[in-house]
């Protein structure tokens, strides 16, 4: 089984974040991998990953980092493929990383969701790889059809909630 989604983080403190991308490529059957590698420890190693990701088979990037958050725009000076970038939150609540990642320059385009987002950036992968799969496409319409059955659940239950002056 080859990777299609790389997973990337900074170091490994950005696991327990970067693992719930890791948990929705896991439950919509999708091959990835995961690494630590570091825009400014490891520059070498980020360029020689990025350079390698297509020739490897990876399809989408998925990169997390905090701080000046360079990763996601370093590998995507070096690869043509997509990279979804994760500001991850640190200082400044993640402002500095949300920052860092969606302000990059023309020509080095780096997809950005919303701080801690993670789980986001691997749906964004999934229907990206759905393009051109019918069987991914399905699980994922699939998944979407599980959120919203939890969130129709949870307004039933909320309509049994009492109040004196709640009108509904």
């Amino acid at each position: 089984m080859k990777p299609l989604v790389s997973i990337i983080m900074g170091s490994t403190s950005d696991l327990p974040v970067m693992e719930k991308a890791a948990r929705l490529l896991e439950e919509m059957q999708v091959p990835f991998e995961m690494n630590a590698l570091s825009a400014h420890r490891t520059p070498a190693e980020v360029e020689a990953f990025a350079a390698g990701a297509q020739g490897r088979g990876l399809r989408v990037i998925i990169a997390g980092a905090g701080m000046a958050a360079a990763l996601p725009g370093v590998i995507a000076a070096s690869t043509t493929l997509p990279v979804i970038g994760v500001p991850i939150k640190g200082m400044l609540d993640g402002l500095d990383a949300l920052l860092s990642i969606v302000q990059m320059p023309p020509g080095i385009p780096v997809a950005t969701v919303g701080v801690n987002g993670a789980q986001n950036a691997a749906i964004l992968a999934v229907e990206m790889l759905a393009l051109g799969d019918e069987g991914l496409a399905a699980r994922l319409s699939a998944y979407k059809t599980n959120l919203k059955e939890k969130i129709v659940k949870a307004n039933a239950e909320l309509s049994e909630v009492k109040y004196q002056f709640k009108t509904n």
